[in-house]
């Protein structure tokens, strides 16, 4: 893990972390190596048909010791609490499930990620760290780096700052690793 303190100074000062990344590499392992620590990490989860596929990724990740909460028009509220509990909230952002994403400029061309990360950040005044994991011989490896949190502008200037600095984040890692995105 390179700078892994991002991510375990935010745990023992009780400020809760946010941690964003793409669909890259094995992350349901890399929580568990943080569920293993005695963090308690919250994430969501989209509700996928057939119901018994979607039970089943609930349950994988339970076991692992995540505690996964359904997307839905209130878990931001949710998260927003649990960030102040001092949880680890990981949210995989590469990709706008909703219609409020945010437009990105990602690999050169237009996309829309999502703003719950950045709004969470500013909301909670949690640090916002991306992740990006990757594959080794041995298992995986996992990249931690630090969102700066725009101080100037509105808030929808600085939710359109923050997720396009966490697009570059996720672009700088699937260029070393793209056989790692999915």
């Amino acid at each position: 893990v390179n700078n892994e303190h991002l991510l375990l100074d935010a745990i023992a000062a009780k400020t809760g972390v946010i941690v964003t990344l793409p669909h890259a590499g094995n992350w349901d392992h890399a929580g568990a190596y943080f569920c293993a620590k005695g963090i308690h990490l919250v994430t969501v989860a989209e509700h996928l048909k057939p119901e018994k596929l979607f039970l089943k990724f609930l349950s994988y990740r339970q076991a692992i010791g995540m505690e996964v909460l359904p997307l839905d028009g209130r878990v931001l509220g949710t998260l927003a609490q649990r960030l102040r509990q001092g949880a680890l909230v990981a949210l995989v952002a590469d990709r706008d499930l909703s219609r409020s994403g945010i437009d990105v400029k990602f690999f050169g061309g237009p996309s829309r990620m999502p703003a719950g990360p950045a709004l969470l950040a500013l909301k909670t005044n949690a640090p916002l760290i991306t992740a990006f994991v990757s594959y080794t011989e041995s298992g995986i490896h996992i990249d931690f780096n630090e969102v700066a949190i725009s101080t100037t502008g509105s808030d929808e200037e600085k939710v359109v700052e923050i997720v396009q600095r966490m697009a570059n984040q996720f672009e700088a890692g699937i260029s070393v690793h793209p056989q790692d995105w999915h």
